[in-house]
């Protein structure tokens, strides 16, 4: 994993010149070039480029001039991703003068080097969310316990640091390399008396809020899902609060879910407060455990989502609703998350929430909670009123090595792929790059596991923004084994509607009928041998303009279908224009 070693200087003077690309024969600009305007970090980058240009050129060329990695660039522009990078500038209606957001994502490992007063000097890497007490740990670890941290001071520029401060928060400026020095504590220390003073202060204030106005707090809902009950796990009166969201009295948490949600709350009970993640353009928060050294979930506020009220990324606001992905919403990613783990269905059945067994793809245990915290993000607006509890969800921290974008997808085994190949294309998603898939490594064995995360562009209402990173790996050319082309078999769309809505989620018509057309054109071509590349090629567009195979096969639907015809005539007519291709694309291979 590469190490972030670009700083963001507040003003860019100059615009970004490019020699044979976006200058002219004798040095004027083309008339094909466009300025376009580039804001990350709080600075504003102007910025030349060529209507014709392609996503992934421009991306290379930021990274040339300024550091910053392909792979750790996403590109904005009204209300869109630039996500397709064979697509031109132009293509996605950039035009002279327009701003383009551009959200880095950080790596995930700090460079550390540590020296003692003694003169013996440690280096080695830390997560970003880590805090100091655990790089004190990490000391100790590298000087083979003959440094006794309980009576010392880490220093950072002169300035000592506390133990829960994070690593993240000491490099401010994004350095390669942060130096720390370890010296004797020259402090006395003392037990405090002034806690239980502040503790009582507290409670004071506590017993002084009217029954009313807890009452209120405890009656208002904002979240999307209708006639949710809210079951308490924990009591109210709390700096911060976890409840988790449930429909109707005949659902019952599984233990795997109770396990988590305990766990969180522990954390926050010890006052381990949430670290929010470098990575991604929303909202995402580690929960910590109870010794805040382990984190074992994380939460995504509805929000904290690209484009919502309080997205700390600094995107825009939509003005229309819609999300960064076509056919999604602003404030639906949570149940989409957990519409993933859902409908992930183990290999022996269908997922109930009374079951603890693993699904088949390995999507992480996800649930839809209400959490308060002061270390979310919040507008001035929010901060101070009941509005500050944020519905989102809550899913497992998995421990893992990396994601597949630090590594060639040449080691990863076949059904591994296959697996997460059969969940994107039935739920259509519309995000799948190799950095939300996770690599975990069985210390005994050796075995490879990935992992699929972040399904908040799943299921949306076209097949327009579909995209799958492992499209192109030479896993997805193979056939689907028997038992995956058994388990294709077992899936049925009207019971996954259904079981949906059974757990709060009123599938919209829009979204229910691209789950149904994904759900038979999975099983088609699995019936017909076949593979994850051919079929995923059906939903995925080649570029920005021209429409995939899929939704060919709706708008000839569409065209056909009578006044008065019902949804199931719609779907049969489908049902008979993809046989015809698929038959033809059979014959052909």
């Amino acid at each position: 994993m590469s190490i972030g070693s670009v700083a963001l200087s507040p003003v860019y003077e100059d615009y970004w010149n490019f020699p044979g690309r976006a200058l002219g024969k004798y040095g004027a600009w083309s008339n094909d070039s466009i300025l376009i305007f580039l804001t990350v970090g709080g600075s504003v980058i102007p910025m030349r480029v060529l209507g014709s240009d392609s996503i992934a050129s421009v991306k290379l060329r930021i990274q040339s001039c300024k550091g910053f990695f392909v792979k750790r660039q996403k590109l904005v522009f009204d209300g869109k991703e630039l996500s397709r990078n064979n697509s031109r500038v132009q293509d996605y209606g950039v035009s002279d003068g327009n701003v383009l957001h551009l959200v880095l994502r950080l790596s995930n490992l700090q460079a550390i080097t540590v020296r003692t007063v003694c003169g013996k000097e440690f280096e080695f890497h830390v997560e970003r969310k880590r805090n100091v007490g655990y790089v004190k740990q990490q000391i100790a670890k590298k000087g083979k316990g003959f440094l006794d941290l309980k009576d010392q001071e880490l220093i950072c520029d002169g300035e000592e640091l506390e133990d829960q401060r994070l690593v993240d928060d000491i490099c401010k400026s994004n350095e390669a390399v942060i130096h720390l020095l370890v010296r004797k504590s020259a402090k006395v220390r003392a037990k405090p008396v002034e806690k239980d003073f502040e503790l009582s202060i507290v409670a004071s204030e506590l017993d002084e809020t009217s029954t009313n106005e807890v009452d209120e707090r405890r009656c208002e809902e904002e979240s999307l899902v209708e006639k949710l009950q809210v079951v308490a796990i924990k009591p109210l009166e709390k700096e911060f609060l976890l409840e988790p969201l449930i429909v109707g009295p005949n659902i019952v948490l599984s233990p795997v879910i109770k396990k988590l949600l305990d766990a969180a709350y522990s954390g926050l009970e010890k006052g381990n407060p949430p670290v929010r993640s470098s990575e991604g353009s929303g909202g995402a928060y580690f929960m910590q455990d109870s010794s805040g050294q382990k984190y074992i979930s994380v939460f995504k506020p509805v929000d904290e989502e690209p484009m919502a009220v309080n997205n700390p990324r600094g995107l825009p606001i939509s003005h229309n609703g819609e999300g960064l992905k076509k056919g999604t919403r602003v404030g639906e990613g949570a149940l989409r998350e957990v519409a993933a783990y859902i409908l992930d269905h183990p290999r022996g059945g269908r997922r109930s929430f009374h079951s603890d067994e693993n699904g088949f793809a390995g999507v992480p245990p996800t649930a839809m909670v209400k959490c308060r915290h002061k270390g979310f993000n919040y507008s001035e607006v929010y901060l101070n009123s009941h509005k500050n509890i944020k519905m989102g969800s809550l899913q497992m921290f998995m421990e893992n090595c990396g994601s597949c974008e630090d590594m060639g997808p040449g080691a990863f085994p076949v059904d591994e792929v296959h697996k997460i190949s059969i969940l994107d294309i039935r739920l259509a998603n519309a995000d799948r790059h190799a950095g939300n898939i996770l690599v975990s490594k069985d210390a005994e064995e050796g075995q490879i596991n990935l992992i699929p995360i972040d399904h908040g562009y799943c299921l949306p209402e076209n097949f327009e923004d579909c995209t799958f990173d492992w499209l192109y790996w030479p896993q997805a050319q193979q056939p689907y084994s028997p038992e995956m082309v058994g388990y294709i078999k077992s899936f049925d769309a009207e019971k996954d509607i259904e079981l949906l809505k059974f757990y709060g989620w009123q599938l919209p018509f829009e979204c229910a009928r691209v789950l149904r057309i994904s759900t038979m054109l999975l099983k088609k071509g699995a019936e017909r041998g076949l593979a994850a590349f051919a079929i995923g090629s059906i939903m995925c567009r080649e570029t920005l303009k021209k429409e995939s195979v899929i939704e060919q096969i709706v708008q000839e639907a569409q065209e056909a279908l009578l006044p008065g015809m019902s949804e199931a005539a719609f779907i049969d007519s489908v049902s008979l224009i993809m046989d015809s291709y698929l038959d033809g694309l059979s014959a052909s291979s």
